[in-house]
């Protein structure tokens, strides 16, 4: 059965695209769905004629898309997990936890677009495609670490704070014996 679709749906096309599905498909989903529309010489004449608006509107949304693109290559989201010797986590960082994080972002992404073949099971950095348009997708830049990087250099960053107020202390106290010894023997004489 020949149809039009009515919007974006990602695996048949994009608005006022003809195509041709199994008719129980087309009656029982999309029509009732109304992600289309049976595709009668009535319906083929009102597309036609509003080709140049579904045209604009396809711009439209596709600079949209290629605009938010750019803001979410720009990210870098982080997540911390447990995780074992040998850089494995103790469980996985899957698109729902991504989409989560993208949202606490400002960015309303479902976890049907990001693009993640499997579960990120090991630390490290990995780049997520996201899929925003049916020819855009934007790349996400995912970095998992481990709680115990975290606080190892939480830990050096806090020594590396004292070290020199250590160092401050001891100049000033050597400085101060200095300045006595020098007094003592101005006494002395």
């Amino acid at each position: 059965m020949k149809v039009i679709l009515t919007g974006e749906y990602a695996t048949l096309g994009s608005i006022g695209d003809i195509v041709t599905v199994a008719s129980g498909y087309a009656r029982n989903y999309l029509l009732p769905k109304g992600i289309a529309v049976q595709a009668t010489k009535g319906n083929l004449k009102q597309y036609e004629s509003m080709a140049d608006a579904i045209a604009k509107k396809r711009s439209a949304v596709k600079a949209d898309a290629e605009a938010l693109a750019v803001k979410i290559g720009a990210l870098d989201i982080g997540f911390i997990r447990k995780s074992g010797d040998e850089g494995k986590l103790f469980g996985s960082v899957t698109t729902m936890d991504i989409a989560a994080a993208l949202k606490g972002e400002g960015y309303d992404i479902d976890k049907r677009y990001i693009l993640l073949d499997d579960h990120l099971k090991a630390l490290g950095t990995v780049t997520v495609p996201v899929k925003l348009h049916s020819e855009v997708v934007a790349k996400l830049t995912v970095r998992v670490e481990s709680e115990e990087q975290i606080e190892s250099a939480a830990a050096a960053a806090e020594a590396a704070a004292v070290e020199p107020a250590e160092e401050t202390e001891a100049e000033s106290g050597t400085e101060s014996e200095t300045v006595s010894e020098v007094a003592e023997e101005a006494a002395a004489e």
